[in-house]
């Protein structure tokens, strides 16, 4: 599923190839056809993202809410725009590009108020300039369920994936499975600035990286990491292989129905 940079990334593309004028919306595919008679032909005054979450805000009670989930793409092109193909769900066209949304969990309008309660349902998102890390805090600091798991619950954080919480845990050196509790407040205070400076790297180069200078391929003379999801990490999907930094085999195990990395040096109990 994608994490949330790269909700973060289309909505600023989004915001530059759409907002500020009239586009045209239709579902070729017809399972949004009601939702896209509702805002066809408006100005799409800007797009913006929460944790996993794409909004296209067209008036304050005519928002498109998009939610990718684990199959959806949104792919865009500059005009003109293409023959429809396969099952496109929306399409939007604009002054300068046109884009194709396919397979998305959610696609649908909402009013002002229904996303507010949406909102109001999620975590801070550390790419955000809203986002206050302490309701985050509060939330972790009084449960006994691992931090690992805490991570992945978008009402506690928005927009964590299973990649950035594996690198996040990896880098300060937290065990997965301890408690929120016991995390010191120290420890999440270094922690949360991290995320938002690796979050942020994520949007701008549209890819997760959390391997620090001293460790990179061209540092260490190790060959790059070959693995579809693109990105040099520490733990993630190196089931087996050595930690970059003490050389033991990074483990994983299901954890919350999702895959956990960790080094057990590195990361101890």
């Amino acid at each position: 599923m994608p994490e949330g940079h790269t909700l973060h990334r289309l909505a600023r593309l989004h915001q530059r190839r759409f907002a500020g004028a009239p586009v045209e919306v239709s579902s070729p595919q017809g399972r949004f056809a009601a939702g896209a008679s509702l805002v066809d032909g408006q100005v799409l005054r800007r797009a913006e993202a929460h944790g996993k979450h794409l909004f296209h805000v067209y008036e304050p009670d005519r928002v498109v809410h998009i939610h990718l989930g684990l199959y959806g793409t949104f792919d865009d092109a500059p005009l003109p725009a293409a023959t429809p193909v396969g099952a496109v769900r929306m399409r939007i066209v604009g002054r300068t590009h046109w884009g194709d949304l396919r397979g998305p969990t959610a696609c649908e309008v909402l009013t002002g108020a229904e996303v507010n309660a949406l909102r109001a349902r999620l975590g801070p998102d550390p790419l955000r300039r809203d986002a206050d890390p302490d309701r985050a805090w509060d939330r972790i600091s009084r449960s006994r369920t691992p931090i690992a798991v805490l991570l992945l619950d978008q009402s506690v954080l928005s927009g964590v994936g299973n990649v950035y919480r594996a690198e996040l845990l990896f880098r300060h050196g937290v065990h997965p499975l301890t408690p929120g509790r016991s995390l010191d407040r120290a420890q999440w205070d270094e922690m949360w600035p991290d995320l938002v400076a690796l979050m942020r790297l994520g949007v701008r180069r549209g890819r997760i990286d959390t391997v620090r200078d001293e460790h990179l391929p061209s540092a260490t003379g190790r060959p790059p990491r070959q693995d579809r999801h693109g990105g040099e990490v520490y733990v993630y999907r190196r089931t087996g292989q050595p930690c970059l930094i003490c050389g033991t085999p990074v483990r994983s195990e299901p954890l919350a129905t999702r895959n956990n990395y960790w080094c057990p040096t590195c990361q101890p109990a």
